[in-house]
This record gives structure tokens, sequence and C-alpha cells, in this order.
């Protein structure tokens, strides 16, 4: 019985595979990106990130070991050169697979699998896209959530401040257009009062002339 032994055998001898799955670990250290079937690039992908670990120590024993997996000097120097290097500051995880379809003819499955950190593209989408946050429900949420909050609150702040100095505006703008009124008519008033005035004093003028008039005529027929 085959109970707890979970390795995909690929329809292979274990020579064979072993083999195969050493023949791809090189192609994808020196190409970065190999084109191959899903199942083959899952244990592929078991295969090869032991051997990118123990390639970040550079010493005379690391080096014995990839080459007893790999057997190819040339894999071994850019693996140990570049690749190790460039996935330095990675704790795993060192591939990608990229399912593509099925293959025509037998329908199998097929993928891509890549060294992550070779490919541009996706580093760059990565570092432009946002920080993406999240809200707990809990009483004691995270610092994110802290923060989302702070930012939120802070915009409600700035918020009430603009609404408030737009009321003010308003209202200033209304006194003003008040008092503006309110100077016009007295102003009318003011200008009437002082027609009625020299009216007043023409009438009073001419009513002095029309008796002294009348007290020379008295005088004269006297």
């Amino acid at each position: 019985m085959r109970h707890r032994k979970r390795n995909n055998h690929l329809g292979r001898k274990s020579a064979h595979r072993g083999a195969m799955l050493s023949n791809m670990a090189t192609s994808l250290i020196m190409h970065k990106r190999i084109f191959t079937t899903v199942p083959k690039a899952k244990e592929l992908r078991k295969f090869v990130e032991p051997i990118i670990t123990v390639s970040k120590e550079d010493t005379t024993n690391a080096r014995r070991n990839a080459f007893s997996k790999l057997q190819n000097k040339y894999a071994v120097t850019e693996l140990f050169q570049t690749v190790s290097q460039k996935v330095g500051d990675r704790p795993g995880g060192y591939t990608r697979i990229i399912k593509t379809g099925n293959r025509l003819g037998d329908n199998a499955s097929m993928c891509f699998i890549e060294l992550v950190d070779f490919n541009e593209n996706m580093l760059s989408e990565s570092t432009t896209k946002k920080a993406r946050t999240r809200r707990s429900r809990r009483g004691g949420g995270s610092a994110a959530g802290a923060e989302t909050d702070a930012k939120a609150t802070d915009a409600k702040a700035t918020k009430k401040e603009s609404s408030k100095k737009d009321t003010s505006n308003a209202k200033s703008e209304a006194k003003i257009k008040e008092t503006k009124e309110v100077k016009e008519p007295v102003e009318v008033k003011e200008t009437e009062v002082a027609v009625e005035e020299a009216t007043e004093v023409k009438e009073t003028e001419a009513k002095e002339e029309t008796k002294e008039e009348n007290k020379e005529t008295e005088s004269s027929d006297n």
C-alpha cells in the first residue's frame, strides 16, 4: 500500500526523474523562466528552492552540494554569482508558477515557472501598487487601521473648518450688504431734510421782504 507517499513520480523511475529535475533546474537557473507542465513545475519547485537557499552562503561546501544536484558547473557559477545575490533578502518562495491553459493534443495543463526576482514587469507593478489597509471591527485595531482612522478624522476636521470659514464669510458678506442698504436710505433722508430746510429759509426771507415792503408803502402814504 502507498499510504503517506505523496510524491508525484511523474511516470518515471527515480533515476530518470532525478535527471529530468536536474536538467530542468539547470535550465531555470540559466534562463530564469521555462515552459513546462504544472505537475513537473510543482516537483521542480520542491527540487530547486532548497538549492537556491544553500547558495546564499558562498562556501566550498555549498558549491559542492549544489553541483551534486545540478551536475553543471556553469549553472553553479550562475547560481552563486547572480541568483543568490538577487534573492539574498527573500526568505523562501523564490519561484512563481503562472498557468497558461491546456496543451493541444493531450490536453495537459501547461504553465511558466520563473524566478520571482528576475521578472522586472511584476516587480515594477508591485512597487507602484498602493499599500492596502484593513480596518478591524474589533476594539483593538491594528496599526494600519489606526492610521486610516486618524486620516479620516483629520479629513473630517478639515471639512468642518472649511465649512465654518464658508459660513463666516457668507455672514460677513450679508452684514456688508445690510449696512450698504441701510446707509443708502439714510443718505436720501438727509438730502430731503436739507432741501426742506432750504425751502423754509427761502419762504421766511420772502415773508420778511413782503413785510418790509408793506411798511414802506404805509410810511409813504402817511
